[in-house]
This record gives structure tokens, sequence and C-alpha cells, in this order.
């Protein structure tokens, strides 16, 4: 996620409930261009020229969120509506609109079951499924009391705490992190983005997609 994303401050209460039962790094490179009408062939692709096990990974990945191209499927499987979030986007590119799926944010990495969908806005009203990302909470525990925690304030914990939850990975990629949340309610977390529904020159990894951009 990026300084513009969306994160519900419900998630304050939801990831205290996480903390309970478990004892987005920006570059500059240039402006966007116009958006890309890729195809799922060419992303497919794009993916195939990874490794075997990870392109049988991406390729299992693009079926299990196939549905999701129907925004209606997405929020029935428990992603938040898109409607009147932010599209996020800087210099770097645009990474479109985040839904989150608040049962999905655990300390677990799930292949198959990204915590948010990546959707760009259509010129033409709807939305189009482009990409997906992992997050994970960035857990600290209090050296004193040994309680363990999400972390919310901007600047990072101090002394009085070590942080317990270590660079997760998906696919053999570290994920970016850990990084302070973008809006009030959103703690400290790690992400990834992984582009398997449009193509991005930057890689099918990267933070920010520079071929496509917001309405």
């Amino acid at each position: 996620m990026s300084s513009g994303t969306r994160f519900p401050t419900r998630w304050l209460l939801t990831l205290g409930a996480v903390a309970i039962t478990t004892a987005c790094s920006t570059t500059n490179p240039e402006a966007p261009v116009a958006a890309s009408t890729a195809s799922a062939a060419e992303v497919a692709a794009v993916a195939l020229r990874l490794a075997p096990d990870v392109s049988k990974a991406l390729a299992s990945l693009r079926r299990s969120t196939a549905a999701f191209h129907d925004v209606d499927a997405a929020i029935a499987s428990g992603y938040a509506s898109p409607v009147g979030l932010a599209c996020v986007s800087s210099p770097a590119g645009a990474m479109g609109v985040h839904v989150v799926k608040a049962s999905a944010m655990n300390q677990a990495v799930v292949p198959n079951e990204p915590e948010a969908l990546l959707y760009l806005p259509k010129a033409n009203g709807g939305f189009k499924l482009v990409a997906v990302e992992y997050l994970v909470p960035a857990l600290v525990r209090n050296t004193t009391t040994g309680a363990v925690s999400p972390w919310f304030p901007m600047t990072p914990w101090g002394a009085g705490y070590t942080l317990m939850t270590q660079p997760p990975s998906v696919f053999g990629e570290t994920f970016e992190g850990p990084m302070p949340g973008h809006d009030p309610g959103m703690p400290w977390h790690y992400d990834k983005h992984v582009w398997i529904w449009e193509t991005n020159p930057s890689g099918i990894f990267s933070q920010w997609n520079p071929s496509i951009s917001c309405p």
C-alpha cells in the first residue's frame, strides 16, 4: 500500500483481536503512462518466464482470484467494496483501489488467499482487477508486560518493545517493510504486490505499476 491507501479505522479492533490470538516503501521512476490494455495471456506469459514452481503457483493464484473480476463476487467472499475508495497513484505509477479482506489479516501467508485485491477504476464506470496484495501486520512484544500487539503510532517502537514478526515471503519474494500505517487505524506492516492481472514493466512483484494510471 502507499500513502494514499484507505485502511478503515475498524481495523484497529480487528488487528487487536489478531494480537490476542497470536502470542508500502516507494521509488521514483518515470511518471505513469496511459492505462495498459494487457491481456491475461500477456501476464501469464510473463509468469512463465519465472522459475517453474513460481509459475505454477502464480497460475493457481490466478485461478483462485479469477472470479473476483466480478466485484460482487469479491464482496461476497469477504473483501470490502471498492466503491468510494481512493485510487492510489504516485510519480512511480499506480496501484489502484485497495480492498481488504478483514478475516484474512493475520500472521499467516496463504498464497491463494491474498489479504487485498487491487482494482483500477474504469473511465466509464466499474472496476478492473489488476493485482493482489499480501499484508502481514508487524506485531511487537512489550518487554515489560509481555503483551503482543500491532503497532499503530507513525514513529517506530522504542527499546521497550521487541519486533516479533519477521519479514514474510511468498513465491520466493520477501515482503517490503516493516513500514508504518498509511491511515489512522492501520498498523505497521509488511506487504507484497503481485501483478497477475495486469502487465507491470517494473516487474510482476513491484509495488507500483508505471503502465497504468488512475482516472
